[in-house]
């Protein structure tokens, strides 16, 4: 059940990371948790794990580290994207 939650918040993380910043991340459902969960990864390893913990991801510190992602990832997206044009 703590791997299905994991995944669960995960996927909320990533979710939460594109609406805020307005991106969308490539790979629906599957590419939010993966972001989540890698923003969860980077967050930790920014900021440490402070905050509410849900699902064995400390909340805060993964959403920053998601919306640090997300914005990388978009910003690989639109460049691969214009070198293509």
């Amino acid at each position: 059940m703590g791997f299905i939650m994991f995944l669960i918040v995960g996927g909320i993380i990533g979710w939460l990371a594109g609406l805020i910043l307005g991106k969308d991340i490539p790979g629906g459902i599957i590419g939010n948790i993966i972001a989540g969960i890698i923003g969860a990864w980077i967050g930790g390893a920014l900021l440490g794990d402070w905050g509410p913990d849900i699902g064995g991801m400390a909340i805060i510190p993964a959403l920053i580290g998601a919306i640090i992602l997300v914005f990388v990832v978009s910003f690989i997206m639109r460049s691969m994207s214009r070198d293509r044009a």
